[in-house]
């Protein structure tokens, strides 16, 4: 399959609106963040930030955030959102894995699983300097990707079930399916996802397929990349929840220090 590049794998949020519809009900991480934020003085950089979906709620509760993202049309979506209100963000449009924010902070996050996002060692690798070059020393970058545990990698290449929702514009319901092939050489899940948009009369009116590629790291070679970009690892738990990681993990939450 031909690689992708960060910024010919943004598919699916090229509707920024049905993205916050799907996504708008995680919170999980958003409480989790708002402990750090708590404790840290100064201001705070949002990875990844999309359409705002915690870099809006945070600078809600007083903080100071710059909120980073390349897909210019999710953050003309969070600036529309925040258009009216009287929040400290500034939207920056760059690619976090070049970062020239001429700033430094105390915290740091990427939510939503936006570490996936970085194909390559080279990629992740920019990320990560990126952040280590943006943080004070002893500053803290917290940020979740999946778990690539047996169930995560191998799944059906055949159309599967996913989820079901209610399209909050037109109360119809729609089917969500995907279809999964992992590239086992580079570490990279290929994936389509299928909306079926029903309407009353359960007929199927409208379907939408859209396709995303995500890099996946195991936890050993997470802790030789941190420590190579000068992080030390304070916490990895499976969930914002703050359980332990097992086994049967589906996601893997890290909180890092940068020592150097």
């Amino acid at each position: 399959m031909t690689k992708k590049s960060t910024l010919d794998n943004f598919e699916e949020y090229d509707n920024p609106v049905l993205y916050d519809q799907e996504n708008e009900v995680y919170k999980e991480d958003v409480k989790f963040i708002d402990k750090w934020a708590s404790k840290t003085e100064g201001l705070i950089i949002d990875l990844a930030c999309g359409t705002g979906r915690a870099t809006i709620p945070l600078a809600s509760k007083g903080y100071n955030l710059i909120g980073v993202d390349l897909h210019k049309g999710m953050l003309n979506e969070a600036k529309r959102k925040t258009s009216n209100l009287d929040l400290q963000i500034e939207w920056i449009e760059q690619d976090c894995s070049k970062l020239d924010l001429n700033v430094k902070s105390n915290l740091i996050y990427c939510v939503g699983n936006s570490f996936q996002h970085f194909l390559t060692n080279e990629a992740q690798d920019g990320l990560l300097f990126s952040v280590n070059k943006h943080l004070e020393t002893g500053g803290t970058f917290i940020f979740g990707t999946r778990f690539p545990n047996t169930e995560e990698l191998l799944q059906p290449s055949s159309e599967e079930y996913w989820k079901t929702y209610i399209d909050s514009e037109t109360q119809n319901k729609v089917d969500v399916y995907t279809i999964s092939q992992y590239d086992s050489i580079n570490q990279v899940q290929h994936n389509t996802t299928i909306r079926k948009f029903i309407n009353n009369d359960e007929e199927v009116v409208d379907e939408v397929r859209t396709n995303i590629s995500l890099r996946y790291v195991f936890p050993k070679e997470m802790e030789r990349i941190l420590f190579g970009n000068g992080f030390e690892i304070v916490s990895v738990y499976k969930d914002w929840n703050e359980t332990p990681i097992s086994d049967d993990s589906y996601q893997m939450v890290y909180v890092c220090k940068k020592i150097r």
